[in-house]
């Protein structure tokens, strides 16, 4: 088994992504992301929340990704609560896309 080298001036990811113009965006969209789904998460019934994960934020709105179709049916319903809880949280998005998790 080789040994692990050493690196000397090796970066962190956080380093690397905050030197990069677009790794830095793409650092800051996750973090916007995880910012609206930390706002609606008190929105979302218990156990839909397993159900649910952030999707990408870009100029459009941003994506939440359903486990299935009777997810996405159920988040559709919810959604001007969603939209409300962001905006109570002062997170300007356009819209939100719901779209449902291919399953593999």
């Amino acid at each position: 088994m080789p040994t692990p080298r050493y690196v000397p001036d090796a970066l962190t990811i956080g380093q690397a992504l905050s030197r990069h113009s677009a790794l830095g965006q793409l650092q800051l969209r996750l973090r916007q992301s995880n910012a609206c789904f930390d706002a609606i998460r008190e929105a979302l019934p218990g156990a839909l929340v397993k159900a649910v994960q952030a999707g990408p934020v870009d100029d459009a709105g941003w994506t939440l990704l359903a486990a299935n179709a009777a997810v996405a049916a159920k988040l559709r319903q919810l959604q001007p609560r969603l939209e409300d809880a962001l905006r109570e949280r002062g997170l300007a998005v356009a819209t939100i896309r719901i779209k449902v998790l291919q399953q593999v």
